[in-house]
């Protein structure tokens, strides 16, 4: 029951009266990390992806799980699709760090008296940059192109800033004017995808009202989980009268920053970067979205870069959204065996399309003893238009 035909069985079994969605049927569903390989691997195109967010949503109207478990994920979502809020957790986050509190605690255990959720939690936190706030417009460099929106993410616009701000560069560098609506909200790409359908609309509402009146002509996403979503608004929407039509228009619009940079001639001069960098497929980058090439290619323009291929590319590094939050320990075992993977290549870098896989990454390489540095695609190619060294790639 724990394989995709399996809980399409459980659901029909459901959805004809013959199953009671209870805690023990609705673990099946909790153990899935939702990463669409199945989709990918299917020989008769069966769409996954909406029967497993459809069912987690009729969950979640059921009175079945804890209140703890309620609480834990209520504080999950108040914190990581707010970010105003992630925005005051910065100075508690930099003081714990900046303070030695962290590295004291982590050096003699007394984390892991903590329950494994949150220790999972903790580990995850990376070391927190300064803020870059980004220009609501941006200008092209040279002839305009195009010009193309750019959604902030809530991750990537407070603990990952450096992600927007890569790409802001690279895409004016390449010609696209860059307006960021500041009155964007998150996408609701977590919600979507843990069946939390209600904040998911409103969301997704929000972001088209944003954009709606930037006038663009493409919607460039640097996150996976969150161009998965924003393409399937028209989905998401297709009952709303109001939205639905808007819905779709939206969603044809959007595309993962290297899906456009793609299909861009490069006019930016591209400078050597020596490394070795091995490229992880995020999967609601590769399975999802079918973005598998455009990464690479980019990369591949670099001179002096060579481009490395991580074995088992297509399983689930276990980020996951949110299932590394809330499945631990199945989320563990993937990370290590990725980061077993990676560390065996002796690269220098791994570049990937997710904030939750770099995260994801970086912990477990960390765990492994690993020297390889995690940062975004669009941040080596950002140092190379800007001639920089690899040892000045934030991390």
């Amino acid at each position: 029951m724990d394989s995709p035909r399996g809980r399409i069985y459980l659901i029909k079994m459901a959805s004809e009266g013959k199953a009671t969605i209870n805690p023990q049927w609705a673990g099946h569903f909790d153990t899935c990390l939702g990463c669409m390989a199945c989709m990918t691997a299917c020989p008769s195109g069966v769409d996954y992806g909406k029967l497993i967010e459809a069912t987690r949503a009729q969950i979640e109207r059921k009175p079945i799980r804890s209140s703890l478990d309620k609480l834990y994920r209520r504080l999950i979502f108040g914190a990581f699709t707010n970010p105003a809020r992630l925005r005051r957790l910065r100075w508690p986050l930099i003081a714990y760090q900046r303070s030695g509190l962290q590295a004291l605690l982590r050096r003699s255990g007394v984390l892991q008296l903590l329950p494994k959720r949150l220790q999972s939690m903790e580990s995850l936190l990376p070391k927190l940059p300064p803020r870059e706030a980004i220009p609501e417009i941006t200008p092209a460099q040279g002839v305009k192109r195009r010009r193309v929106g750019l959604l902030l993410g809530c991750v990537q616009r407070e603990i990952l800033p450096q992600m927007n701000s890569a790409a802001v560069r690279v895409l004016a560098a390449e010609g696209c004017e860059v307006v960021a609506p500041a009155g964007q909200p998150c996408c609701g790409a977590l919600f979507v995808h843990a069946g939390e359908e209600t904040q998911a609309i409103s969301l997704a509402r929000g972001t088209i009202d944003a954009f709606e009146q930037a006038g663009v002509d493409t919607i460039v996403t640097n996150a996976a989980g969150c161009g998965s979503n924003v393409k399937e608004y028209g989905h998401l929407l297709r009952d709303d009268p109001e939205y639905a039509e808007r819905a779709r228009a939206f969603s044809a619009k959007c595309k993962d920053v290297t899906e456009l940079l793609a299909e861009l001639e490069p006019q930016a001069k591209r400078q050597p970067l020596r490394m070795r960098v091995a490229y992880h497929d995020a999967c609601h980058l590769q399975h999802a979205q079918g973005v598998r090439m455009q990464p690479r290619s980019l990369l591949s323009q670099i001179p002096g870069l060579e481009l490395m291929e991580i074995p088992e590319s297509a399983i689930c590094c276990g980020s996951a959204g949110i299932y590394n939050l809330v499945q631990p320990d199945a989320a563990s075992a993937l990370g290590e065996r990725k980061a077993g993977l990676i560390a065996g290549l002796q690269a220098d870098f791994v570049a990937t399309g997710n904030p939750g896989c770099l995260l994801q990454l970086r912990s477990g390489l960390a765990r492994n003893g690993s020297a390889t540095r995690v940062v975004h695609t669009i941040q080596i190619l950002d140092a190379s238009l800007r001639g920089e060294t690899p040892e000045s790639l934030r991390v």
